[in-house]
């Protein structure tokens, strides 16, 4: 498509951030369905949309989308320049003391530029532009906001430049296999309660003061209930319109009460089964070792539940990301192959820390991906 119209430099001062309106809101998903709507149709994608905003975490004003737009256009006649979604987060900082304190995260989503406007710098001046108004978005006197998060796709480099610090992006892979294991399967109705016994796991964690009184400060999204269901409200979109049915099995548990270990997972549909189904993948959201005396071989049997589903699904793989040191210790031991891989140009997390110094980012995991 040609646009017979005169763009604007990035560094107009008549360009500035605004909420599209829901025609808007279809014009970007329109544009963004070639290279983001996975297995779905296009208008499959356009409904999986506006499925997803009635999902727990998006409610209630949990998810924002931003354009960046030339203010003396009108609504419903503006050129899209860029694009982007937020998501309120809840997140927990601790500092050396065991002080361990309720905040807010922004995640940055779904930041596009439409294919005719690029290298003109309308994605930096987008993101410089909500960079200035986050630290004061959806907030009140009681809690306040450390930062944000976002997952580049592309060269790290250009988020680093604008701020957004990249993490450490090493995965375990694991190999799809119909094996036996003796874990117990995790349905829709069990996860409530695991989330909020995890989310308490990880205070006690933050709450616990280091030996060395000169440690980073600890940052981590909560891993609640509201984010496993977002996952899972788009696993069960996806699979509901490719297959008529959607996955039942949520994650598996084993070992006695004190000492469990479990993982939530979601199925991702990145191409049809019947075209190619090497990049679907079973996305280990979580994987929660309860205590130090945990035992391998329970690892090793949730594990073998997720690789049995993954082969169940005829998905290519089975990743976890960025397991816990004291985790990848017990897979190791348990014997299960895996392969260490680092992401180079997908999901590299990334974080603009607001506070002075640096911070160390924990429970990296799929769970708080967006």
């Amino acid at each position: 498509m040609e646009y017979d119209i005169q763009l604007p430099l990035s560094s107009s001062p008549s360009l500035h951030l605004a909420h599209p309106t829901p025609t808007e809101s279809r014009v970007i998903c329109r544009q963004t369905a070639p290279d983001w709507k996975d297995a779905l149709s296009h208008p499959q994608y356009l409904e999986e949309y506006a499925f997803l905003l009635t999902a727990p975490l998006a409610r209630n004003s949990g998810v924002t989308s931003w354009i960046l737009v030339d203010k003396t256009q009108p609504e419903d006649k503006r050129t899209i320049l860029a694009s982007c979604e937020t998501f309120r987060k809840d997140a927990l900082v601790g500092d050396c003391d065991g002080n361990c304190t309720n905040v807010i995260a922004h995640g940055i989503a779904s930041v596009y530029c439409h294919e005719p406007f690029r290298k003109r710098g309308y994605a930096s001046r987008l993101l410089r532009e909500l960079a200035d108004v986050l630290p004061r978005w959806q907030v009140d006197n009681k809690t306040s906001v450390v930062g944000s998060i976002l997952y580049s796709d592309i060269d790290p480099g250009f988020y680093y430049n604008l701020g957004w610090t990249p993490f450490a992006s090493d995965q375990l892979e694991f190999e799809p296999s119909p094996v036996a294991h003796n874990a117990i399967h995790l349905h829709a109705e069990d996860l409530r309660a695991l989330c909020e016994e995890d989310e308490a796991l990880l205070r006690a964690s933050m709450s616990k003061p280091s030996p060395d009184k000169h440690s980073n400060p600890r940052f981590a999204i909560v891993p609640n209930h509201e984010h496993v269901l977002w996952h899972h409200a788009k696993e069960e979109f996806g699979s509901q319109r490719l297959f008529g049915s959607a996955p039942s099995i949520k994650g598996a548990i084993a070992g006695p009460r004190g000492n469990r270990v479990w993982a939530t997972w979601t199925h991702r549909f990145y191409r049809h089964p019947d075209v190619d189904s090497s990049a679907n993948t079973l996305y280990i959201l979580r994987f929660v070792v309860e205590s130090p005396e945990a035992a391998a071989e329970d690892v090793c049997a949730v594990l073998g539940a997720a690789r049995a589903e993954a082969a169940e699904w005829g998905l290519g793989k089975v990743k976890l990301w960025a397991p816990e040191r004291e985790l990848e210790g017990l897979i190791e031991q348990s014997g299960v192959p895996f392969e260490r891989k680092t992401r180079v140009r997908n999901s590299i997390p990334c974080l603009r820390w607001y506070d002075s110094g640096p911070v160390d980012w924990v429970l990296n995991e799929k769970y708080a991906w967006c």
